[in-house]
């Protein structure tokens, strides 16, 4: 009998070829291609004047040198789009003033870093030679740098955006205005938090990269890029280059990392390298183009995320029950919104966590700034969400004095209040409903993991040795699996194996294992017979993309209705030419037999032959697969309304999000001298629904912990006033090293299934990574003895805290 493989801890199959050195990333690809570099504003905000290419047209080796003028030149004799502004993703009605950027820039840049000048050369180094001797002239203008400078509107990003106020939403629970005031009003407590979030960044190993080929003989178009979103550049590039969509193939190689910076589709970049190989190829010079940012690029030029101010009153009653909130927040959204407002949204909407207040309201507003753009990253909004939530909290637990996880407790969504509406729109326009959870439960788990109850004596023992240490915990609710939809095809092949194509991504999250156990469970397969293929568009050419914690449910569900569609032609052909009944046959092991008989049976290798009678004739191995395949063929014909051959193609389009929770808990200590900040234990529960495969659920928690401990205490985009960019090295830019993650993450699992899909999972890419600046700025705040408001927090800003509390009177709080 076949094991079952969902829900067990299977080693990831595609491991040892990544380790061996076997991966086939962008820049292993396209040897010969020749080479792209570009000419990028190295001020904040300025009018491009003029732009001189002459020094650069005697460098050797120079192809071709390309301007806006260029483009729009192109645009009108070939009828193409290049010119024209990158698309807007993502409209919303708050988005009143969205603002996207030019592939190269007309007449005016807004932050350092912007592309200017394309340069093709036979190799990176000549078209670097070159950028350096082009000379634009500028007008710089002052820029607009902080969210602080933004909301004064003294300077503007964009001239027709007066305010620099990109968009403005408000959202609300239940009632009005008047209902919120006066729940605060008769509230029997009011507490007022100001706290700040600042910039980070996503930073794979590797960053993006395109590589285009134009066929002149086919007239087709075929891109590699270094993406989460393969389906979607492909669209994007065929409307920019006004091409046919079955003219243009996008394929995803591997993919080193992309965590929320390789969703945003196209980038500059894949639009004009396919557009230069195109042209190139027309006139003879060259059929490839090629281009990988360096990392100083990656900095300037890709996108940051994270930058909130936010302002917080919360009313509650003598016991810690919420009985009303208000956010406001300011987003600083970059120079342009080319994702919408999914960041701010996503903040406004998942900041309630596992809690109901009576009311709730929460307003932002997205700033222009004359900085990179702010998409999503790993977490998108929801660390910052949380960071709000989850100080309030421990705020309210200071103020009456009660245990942290008290407060909690009593503001808890409880189980049998699931599915439960938030009354809000999520960031998909579908309404808020949490699916299922039990948060009671998971806390319970978290305290006795972490030893909740005794710490206060392992902190006292601590004390008297001169060490101080702190507890800090923090909740969250994780919106997964956004629609619209996912696709899949699988296709058993003659030989038994099993081919299966997903447009969707893959960049490390482990899909070629998780995927194949699903696949092998649903057709009754060995798993080594499965293989995987993902973000190839000849191969599936319809998918939304990897991001939002989806792929599991929104892949992984359309994986399984394929593969069901799949087994239930093999069952039926396999009873017609077994001459039994469907329901007296099971597969097993890639064999379908006779229960209770196993030896009247039929491999599904032969099955495959059979679904297409005529192709015994011409595959001699799929006829010596079995002796009565031939016979078999005439007598099992291609029903009305079925394709030939042993394949299926399914979707999956979700009803609404699901909804994955955790908790997580950590133990620091704060050196008394250095102020320097040690995670001694970090302990993580967590419900994603049923589990595939909790070996790479914990890896993917491990990893976003990781990113986590960054947020917190490492990594920010230090931008002075001129809008520069001060650290955008990795000598500068501070990322945990393995010495700075924790050594040992404990992680227990808590599974309340989901009811909206068929294999009752949840998503879990995001969440090692949501509550980590919360938890580990309540644990600082327990060992030091002061609020904490702002993350990350290095060790300096840590001393002159210390120093600020230590020179304030007695019961005055640092905030």
């Amino acid at each position: 009998m076949t094991t079952k493989l969902f829900g067990e801890r299977v080693a990831r199959v595609e491991d040892p070829r990544l380790l061996t050195g076997g991966g086939r990333y962008l820049d292993d690809l396209g040897r010969g291609a020749l080479a792209a570099a570009f000419v990028r504003s190295p001020h904040a905000h300025a009018r491009v004047l003029d732009v001189d290419v002459t020094g650069a047209l005697d460098v050797e080796g120079v192809v071709a040198i390309y301007t806006w003028e260029d483009l729009a030149a192109a645009d009108e004799a070939e009828g193409t789009r290049v010119s024209e502004p990158l698309p807007l993703l993502i409209p919303h009605p708050a988005l009143h003033a969205g603002r996207t950027p030019y592939a190269l820039a007309k007449d005016e840049v807004n932050h350092v870093g912007e592309a200017i000048v394309m340069v093709v050369a036979s190799d990176r180094y000549v078209a670097e030679d070159a950028c350096q001797a082009i000379v634009v002239r500028y007008e710089y203008l002052d820029p607009v740098v902080g969210i602080e400078v933004s909301r004064r509107a003294e300077r503007l990003v964009h001239d027709d955006v007066p305010d620099n106020v990109a968009a403005h939403l408000l959202q609300q629970t239940v009632g009005d205005d008047a209902l919120l005031e006066a729940t605060m009003a008769s509230a029997p407590h009011v507490l007022e938090l100001e706290l700040d979030i600042e910039r980070s960044a996503s930073m794979p190993m590797e960053g993006k990269g395109v590589l285009a080929r134009w066929d002149l003989e086919e007239q087709s178009l075929r891109v590699h890029t270094s993406t989460q979103a393969s389906t979607s550049v492909r669209a994007a590039v065929a409307a920019k280059l006004a091409l046919p969509l079955n003219r243009v193939h996008c394929i995803a190689p591997d993919v080193g990392g992309g965590f929320g910076v390789k969703i945003v589709h196209p980038w500059p970049e894949e639009v004009l390298v396919p557009w230069a190989a195109k042209r190139l190829a027309a006139s003879g010079l060259g059929t490839a183009v090629k281009w990988t940012e360096d990392r100083r690029e990656h900095f300037i030029s890709s996108a940051h995320e994270r930058g909130q101010l936010q302002q917080i009153r919360v009313g509650f009653d003598d016991d810690g029950h919420l009985l009303a909130l208000d956010v406001k927040f300011w987003h600083d959204n970059g120079a342009y919104t080319p994702y919408g407002i999914i960041v701010p949204i996503i903040t406004s909407t998942q900041l309630l966590g596992p809690y109901k207040p009576k009311v709730y309201r929460c307003e932002f507003w997205s700033l222009y700034t004359n900085t990179v753009i702010v998409t999503p990253y790993r977490g998108a909004g929801r660390p910052q969400a949380v960071f709000a939530m989850e100080r309030t909290m421990d705020a309210i637990a200071a103020e009456l004095g009660l245990d942290r996880t008290v407060v909690r407790e009593r503001n808890f969504i409880q189980p049998d209040e699931m599915p439960y509406d938030h009354h809000l729109t999520f960031q998909d326009g579908r309404p808020l409903v949490y699916d299922s959870g039990d948060f009671p439960a998971s806390l319970a788990k978290l305290k006795a993991l972490v030893g909740w109850d005794d710490f206060a004596d392992y902190r006292d023992r601590l004390r008297q040795d001169g060490r101080r240490v702190g507890l800090g915990l923090a909740c969250y609710v994780e919106g997964t699996g956004v629609g619209p939809y996912e696709g899949a095809h699988v296709v058993v092949e003659t030989s038994g194996q099993v081919k299966v194509a997903t447009g969707l991504t893959t960049q490390g999250q482990g899909h070629y294992t998780a995927f194949a156990q699903i696949v092998a469970d649903e057709l009754g397969v060995p798993m080594a017979d499965v293989e995987i293929v993902t973000g190839d568009t000849r191969r599936f050419p319809y998918a939304v993309g990897t991001f939002a914690s989806r792929a599991a449910v929104m892949s992984g569900s359309a994986i399984a209705a394929a593969s069901r569609i799949v087994r239930a032609k093999a069952l039926r052909i396999a009873a017609e030419a077994l001459e039994v009944s469907e329901d007296d046959l099971e597969i097993v092991d890639g064999v379908a037999r006779v229960k209770g008989a196993p030896a009247t049976r039929m491999p599904l290798g032969t099955i495959a032959v059979l679904s297409n009678p005529l192709r015994y004739a011409f595959d001699d191995a799929a006829r010596a697969a079995t002796q009565f395949a031939v016979g078999a063929a005439n007598k099992v014909p291609v029903p009305d309304g079925e394709a030939p051959g042993l394949e299926g193609t399914g979707y999956y389009s979700p009803e609404r999000s699901t909804f994955a929770n955790g908790m997580h808990a950590v133990v620091v200590e704060t050196d008394q001298e250095t102020a320097e900040i040690r995670i001694l234990r970090y302990c993580v529960v967590h419900d994603c629904g049923k589990l595939i495969n909790p070996l790479i659920v914990e890896g993917q928690i491990h990893g976003g912990v990781a990113q986590g401990v960054g947020g917190a205490l490492y990594e920010r985009m230090e931008y002075d006033e001129f809008g520069q960019l001060l650290n955008a090295s990795y000598m500068d830019f501070l990322m945990p090293y393995a010495t700075e993650v924790p050594r040992t993450i404990e992680v227990d699992h808590l599974e309340t299934p989901s009811p909206l899909n068929p294999l009752g999972i949840k998503g879990a890419g995001e969440a090692g990574v949501i509550p980590g600046a919360a938890a580990i700025a309540a644990a600082i705040e327990d060992a030091e003895g002061f609020v904490i408001t702002r993350m990350p927090i290095s060790p300096s800003e840590l001393f002159a805290l210390r120093r600020e509390h230590d020179s304030q009177p007695p019961g005055e709080e640092t905030l």
